[in-house]
């Protein structure tokens, strides 16, 4: 059997000290130093063999991050892991608790095309793996030939159309070599909830984001353009899973969603749930009442659905371990899971063509705030999202 552990991290704004990555925001060298050793210390915790990063807005940061929870985590095995040279009392934490390194890691960063200069900065994603990379990193965000989305006829000038040339954010794709096996993973962020709103033609800033003169239908319409966004960007990202399912190739996601398992984006990118029976359903050409799938056509219908879904590894747990709730973000009193792990069925023990399982998920949010809290304004220099692993075991 062989272990590996995958995490997602979304890092918030991770950029080094006197550099304004939005308006007016830029943290100080104090302040940076806290948030890279807060970082360093999540990660120590985390020792993942995969970690997927959101919110990069400098590889060098980032470098720095993984430099300082490698020298402080060897620091504490030099004092902690038993050996001939320890009292007994010293021994609390035993060998295999070690922290590793990533000395030898490979990273793979991938900024933001719309990335500006200062206090105009747009985040990238980065994955780290222990176990190296097979091939390139692949990097998609714009794309070769535009999503056009046309609603069909729906009147007598249509029903409109929906066109997408960039994704708002890159998906970074790497292939990674584990035990006898190549694993696709794929690491995105979608765009969040918050509105888009377009500035006017002579410059200046939209007129909705003047709150002095409350436009709700014009802010609703923003948020329509965020949601159009980010589940364009989902079905985006479907199409290269498919494309490696179909490859043959087991396929882990994961990622800042900015959405819940149960949200359309989150169902576009999972896939279909199947029907229990599609016999009992109407045929497509069904020519009168009685014209149903077959048995066979049943089968045929589960599988070619099956073969293509995507499980969540909250889920999974949930379900093993009775637990009724997991959240990786919080605000305004809403405790919810927006960054997510899901894996084609290869990782489920029973399922056809089966490689390994989930043995464990775990969840690091204990320093979450909904923003009602005295400590909530230094939030910034920890992150606003739970940090997710999922612990995985391979057969030989």
């Amino acid at each position: 059997m062989t272990d590996f552990s995958i995490a997602s991290f979304n890092v918030k704004n991770l950029i080094g000290p006197d550099a304004e990555y939005y308006r007016f925001q830029s943290y100080t060298p104090e302040e940076y130093a806290w948030k890279a050793d807060w970082l360093a210390e999540q990660m120590q915790t985390m020792d993942a063999d995969i970690v997927g990063f959101q919110e990069i807005f400098e590889e060098s940061a980032l470098r720095d991050v993984i430099r300082q929870a490698d020298e402080e985590g060897i620091a504490d095995n030099d004092a902690h892991i038993p050996g001939p040279n320890k009292r007994y009392r010293r021994k609390a934490i035993f060998r295999k608790l070690a922290y590793r390194p990533y000395t030898d890691a490979a990273l793979a960063v991938a900024p933001n095309v719309n990335d500006g200069g200062p206090g105009q900065r747009r985040p990238g994603v980065a994955i780290l793996s222990r176990l190296g990379f097979v091939g390139e990193p692949e990097i998609i965000q714009d794309l070769a030939a535009p999503l056009n989305i046309d609603f069909g006829p729906m009147g007598p000038e249509g029903g409109g159309s929906f066109r997408l040339t960039r994704l708002s954010r890159p998906i970074l794709k790497v292939r990674v070599p584990v035990g006898g096996h190549v694993i696709t993973v794929f690491n995105c962020h979608l765009k969040s909830k918050l509105g888009e709103f377009v500035p006017p033609k002579g410059g200046g800033a939209p007129a909705e984001v003047d709150l002095t003169a409350y436009d709700p239908v014009a802010r609703a319409l923003g948020g329509l353009r965020a949601a159009l966004r980010r589940m364009a960007e989902a079905w985006v990202l479907r199409r290269a899973i498919v494309a490696e399912l179909q490859a043959g190739h087991p396929v882990m996601v994961l990622g800042d969603f900015n959405d819940g398992e149960h949200a359309v984006s989150s169902e576009i990118i999972s896939g279909e749930v199947p029907f229990k029976n599609y016999a009992w359903m109407l045929r497509h050409d069904a020519e009168t009442p009685r014209d149903r799938y077959s048995d066979a056509e049943n089968e045929q219908i589960q599988e070619d659905i099956e073969a293509v879904r995507l499980h969540s590894a909250e889920k999974q747990f949930v379900r093993k371990s009775a637990r009724d709730m997991v959240y990786t973000a919080a605000f305004g009193g809403n405790y919810e899971s927006i960054d997510q792990i899901y894996m084609s069925r290869h990782f489920l023990p029973d399922a056809k063509g089966s490689i390994g399982q989930m043995d464990y998920f775990s969840v690091l949010n204990d320093h979450l705030t909904d923003g009602s809290h005295p400590e909530a304004p230094y939030n910034k220099l920890a992150s606003d999202h739970g940090q997710i692993i999922a612990h995985m075991r391979l057969k030989d």
